[in-house]
């Protein structure tokens, strides 16, 4: 393994979260797209009529969506706080959710036995942000056994019919689109990549796809918005599950695979339509110190809100992403039972980071997934070219998120005795 820490960029301390400060190149982004904000309605009609614009097509589907959209765009509109930026931003992530409806609707009319692939025994991460679920996703879909969601897919799933021709070619267009749009990321929020790190073919959630069906916590991570919030956890998820697993048939349609990988936070508080959706699955649950948790996630959303909210207060985002951790874990403690004991496992941060590939190993057994020669050196080629912090560290600064820590820290001691995750010092 080389050695790469002495050519490793200096850790940065975060102290313009409340007050971004931009490069020329990144204020010349801001003020470019924020010009366009006038022009922006932020209402289902809108944007399902801009999708059909696109697109050539209307046919959405089952129209229950709506409503959730009606929800989701008055939460944005009364709630969010959205820059011109941000406000320009949101118009175009949701009128990308419905052109992707549009193309999965017509995708499945013109391709009906779409509907009879299987999505067979999938193994899924179930575990919040910093807890080491990216890293042993990464690791898991090193192996080409498996079938994982690169992030360039996730975006746009289904391709224009026009371009169907060039799925699974380097060729395909939704690739350099989604090259574009991360080369302007990474201007506009140059840290990013040391909390997580975002590439075209870096294996991504699949929460994207329940975006589709407008009904995820990801909407979440726009702004604090209690209203989508409250609708949110007031609906059972179960047939968006069932809509997202459409999506995985769709995808595995086009361009192969047999087993995926899959992930995402969500998932912790949707043990019941996880397991119902997926009843063969292999789940694995990780944990971490909560109040590690809570510093490093309210940080990194923060960050990411300077280019969409206006102002910016990270108190309000970081309290407001305690509380929502807080929900989670302990959903994820009363329904834990719910998977079944000879196909899940709880993995502690600090045992998988001492020996990651062995926990993996651990895994392939439970999953009864081949830990072949081919596989664990695909994992350990991975290990070699993707050490740690080799984009540099952030100083997480809890000082600047105002969170009361002890306070945090004795709220979710429960969850903490439950599954024996040890404090970390703060």
């Amino acid at each position: 393994m080389s050695d790469t820490t002495a050519t490793r960029p200096e850790p940065v301390r975060l102290t313009d979260l409340a007050a971004p400060e931009f490069s020329p190149d990144a204020q010349a982004i801001v003020d470019a797209v924020g010009s366009m904000a006038a022009g922006v309605q932020l209402a289902s009609e809108p944007l399902m009529a801009a999708a059909v614009a696109q697109t050539g097509l209307d046919d959405f589907g089952p129209m229950d969506f709506v409503e959730r959209l009606d929800v989701l765009t008055g939460a944005l509109e009364a709630e969010a706080g959205l820059s011109p930026m941000g406000r320009v931003s949101a118009a175009g992530m949701l009128t990308g959710l419905m052109v992707n409806r549009l193309l999965l609707t017509d995708l499945l009319a013109r391709h009906p036995e779409i509907h009879d692939v299987e999505i067979e025994a999938p193994i899924i991460i179930a575990g919040l942000p910093r807890t080491g679920t990216t890293h042993l996703h990464n690791l898991i879909s090193a192996d080409p056994a498996l079938r994982s969601l690169p992030y360039w897919e996730s975006l746009q799933p289904v391709p224009f019919p026009a371009e169907a021709e060039l799925v699974g070619t380097d060729d395909d267009p939704r690739i350099a689109r989604c090259d574009m749009a991360l080369g302007a990321m990474d201007v506009l929020m140059p840290y990013f990549k040391r909390m997580h790190e975002m590439t075209t073919w870096h294996v991504h959630e699949e929460i994207q796809l329940l975006a589709i069906d407008v009904s995820t916590m990801l909407f979440d991570t726009m702004a604090p918005m209690p209203t989508w919030r409250d609708y949110y956890l007031a609906h059972d998820q179960t047939p968006h599950y069932e809509y997202m697993k459409t999506v995985l048939k769709a995808m595995q349609w086009l361009r192969g695979g047999e087993r995926w990988i899959l992930k995402s936070p969500q998932h912790l508080e949707q043990f019941g339509p996880l397991t119902s959706t997926f009843p063969d699955a292999t789940v694995l649950v990780t944990h971490r110190d909560p109040v590690s948790v809570m510093v490093s996630m309210s940080t990194m959303v923060a960050y990411s809100a300077r280019t969409s909210l206006s102002p910016v207060d990270p108190h309000q985002i970081a309290g407001y992403w305690a509380d929502r951790l807080e929900t989670m874990l302990n959903a994820a403690m009363r329904d834990r039972e719910l998977l079944p004991a000879d196909q899940s496992t709880d993995i502690l941060f600090g045992d998988f980071m001492a020996d990651d590939v062995g926990t993996v190993r651990r895994i392939y057994e439970l999953a009864d997934q081949p830990f072949s020669g081919t596989a664990e050196a695909a994992i350990r080629g991975y290990i070699d070219t993707h050490q740690r912090d080799r984009h540099g560290k952030v100083v997480f600064e809890p000082e600047r998120l105002g969170l009361d820590l002890p306070a945090r820290r004795d709220a979710m001691r429960p969850y903490s005795e439950r599954f024996a995750v040890p404090d970390e010092p703060w």
